[in-house]
């Protein structure tokens, strides 16, 4: 006789990007379609970080014009915000109150140690703020609001999670558990998409060369034409190997998109010269990307849904951070609201 078990409670997984103009195949291979994904297995929240954004000076139409284009396109490769919340940061004020908080129990030293900040200070030399040296505060903030258990990070931002876990252990061990300590979630499958120029480095839309990237909203004819000048080698050999960093990712982004192992690919394009290996790369890519454009047109049509959308889950999201913030302000002794 089997005895039965309550279900365990899903993990909480908080995800959150920000809102730029262009998302990358890139973007979509390797982390957009992992958020997918987790929302059959774990308690997803999601945002867009517009609050992060405004580190670097945006101008007010297009900053409002990409945050919307960026919510409906999130929307249009499956996130569900019927099931999870998916809200915009600015929207759920307890995000920048539990900030200021948390920046009272980060170091000076350890904000100063952040690799990003260093990074971003060179390339915006002529503003460096205090919201850039304090956005892993804000960043911790995020993530300890909600009592996430996990986090999708990059590589560039190992170093921010860990400072998120050191200030909620430091929290903790001053007063008592308050927050969940989070971990890094590492996906089972995540395609690290190279650009199409420089095989060495990620794809990026910041890329100088505009063949480098292919964007998500890109029209049929540039994808192909991007996929047919993407740098390869002399060999003209479709197979996986050192050295072969150009079809190596081209091999990725094939299987990322067909579901293909290396082998099976090898064996495809057996005999074959690399120009058909490219557009059969590009036209899978657009076969993948086309249900993807259809419904976000439909969707940046529609204002008032996407209104309802993101207003509903910032009104979750308040919810749920609130019970969160209110417990950190009693711990550290303010007095509490009575309205």
């Amino acid at each position: 006789m089997e005895i039965e078990t309550e279900a365990q409670p899903k993990q909480i997984i908080f995800s959150a990007v920000q809102p730029s103009g262009t998302i990358t195949l890139g973007n979509y291979l390797g982390a957009i379609k992992n958020w997918v994904t987790m929302q059959e297995d774990y308690r997803c929240v999601f945002a867009l970080a517009d609050l992060h954004t405004i580190t670097v000076r945006q101008d007010p139409a297009t900053f409002r014009r990409h945050t919307l284009e960026a919510y409906a396109l999130f929307l249009a490769c499956g996130i569900n915000p019927q099931e999870h919340p998916f809200f915009l940061q600015s929207h759920v004020h307890t995000h920048a109150e539990l900030a200021w908080i948390l920046n009272c129990y980060t170091q000076f030293g350890e904000l100063s140690r952040m690799t990003q900040f260093k990074d971003k200070s060179a390339k915006h030399a002529d503003n460096i703020n205090a919201g850039l040296f304090t956005y892993p505060s804000l960043m911790a903030a995020d993530i300890l609001l909600y009592q996430s258990n996990l986090v999708p990070v990059g590589a560039d931002q190992k170093q921010h999670l860990e400072l998120a876990r050191n200030i909620a252990e430091r929290f903790n061990g001053a007063y008592s558990p308050t927050f969940t300590v989070p971990e890094p979630y590492i996906p089972k499958v995540g395609a690290r998409i190279m650009s199409l120029q420089d095989p060495a480095r990620k794809m990026s839309k910041s890329d100088e060369n505009a063949n480098a990237y292919v964007a998500v909203l890109d029209k049929p004819d540039d994808i192909v034409r991007k996929f047919k000048r993407a740098i390869t080698d002399s060999e003209a050999k479709v197979h996986f190997a050192p050295g072969k960093d150009g079809v190596n990712n081209l091999m990725g982004i094939y299987s990322s998109v067909t579901g293909l192992t290396n082998e099976q690919i090898e064996a495809e394009f057996e005999g074959k010269g690399y120009g058909d290996f490219k557009l059969r790369v590009a036209e899978a890519v657009l076969e993948e990307l086309r249900p993807v454009q259809e419904r976000y047109e439909k969707l940046i049509a529609d204002k008032a849904y996407l209104e309802q959308c993101y207003t509903e889950g910032a009104q979750q999201a308040l919810t749920i951070s609130t019970r969160t913030l209110s417990k950190v302000m009693k711990k550290i002794g303010f007095l509490p609201k009575k309205f």
